[in-house]
């Protein structure tokens, strides 16, 4: 699980795009604090601080305790726009954890189990259909991913959502079984065992 982190912000007194902008020319990037059953506050982080969070990884599943003059709110961003030139971020959505909620996150999944796994040492490939899930989890429980394990799996065989261990408390929010991974056979292999069905549909 990521740990909570900190980060500082100031309280702006507008919101709209012309303070935006303004908050950017003083090298700072808009935010705003929304969800809880309170108003939404507008805020202001720093542009070197938010730019190395974003970049590091695990953003969007890493809760924050953000300082806002000097009091202390506790949220997960959801959301984050960048630059779609200069790729550096321009504004931050955040939504506020109160205790005993559950929260919906995305988290990736990694493919574990690859040196065990026979229908790769058989020159088959593993085949990523689902590179992420979306989890309903505590705030306090959010996993920096999933493991979908391919340990013993010949070609052909499949890793489905219910095959992998979620945290205690978490749920998928998908009601379909969902295929994660698949071990796919090499195209010579293919191409062997497509051979036969061909000659059998000539004769026929």
């Amino acid at each position: 699980m990521s740990e909570v982190k900190q980060i500082k912000a100031v309280a702006r007194d507008r919101a709209g795009k012309g303070a935006a902008r303004a908050v950017r020319r003083q090298g700072q990037v808009p935010a705003v604090i929304y969800g809880a059953g309170q108003p939404a506050q507008a805020i202001a982080l720093d542009f070197n601080q938010t730019k190395q969070l974003i970049f590091a990884g695990h953003f969007l599943t890493t809760i924050f305790d953000i300082d806002v003059d000097g009091q202390t709110v506790r949220a997960i961003p959801r959301d984050y726009q960048l630059d779609p030139v200069k790729d550096f971020p321009v504004h931050v959505d955040f939504l506020r954890v109160a205790a005993g909620q559950t929260i919906k996150v995305v988290v990736p999944v990694h493919v574990v189990g690859q040196d065990k796994c026979p229908g790769v040492k058989r020159g088959g490939t593993l085949q990523i259909v689902e590179h992420s899930v979306e989890l309903q989890v505590s705030p306090d429980s959010i996993p920096d991913y999933v493991e979908a394990s391919v340990e013993g799996l010949d070609i052909g065989a499949t890793v489905h959502l219910e095959d992998i261990k979620l945290p205690n408390g978490a749920k998928a929010t998908s009601t379909e079984n969902l295929t994660l991974v698949t071990v796919v056979a090499p195209t010579g292999m293919k191409e062997e065992e497509e051979a036969p069905a061909a000659a059998e549909g000539t004769a026929a």
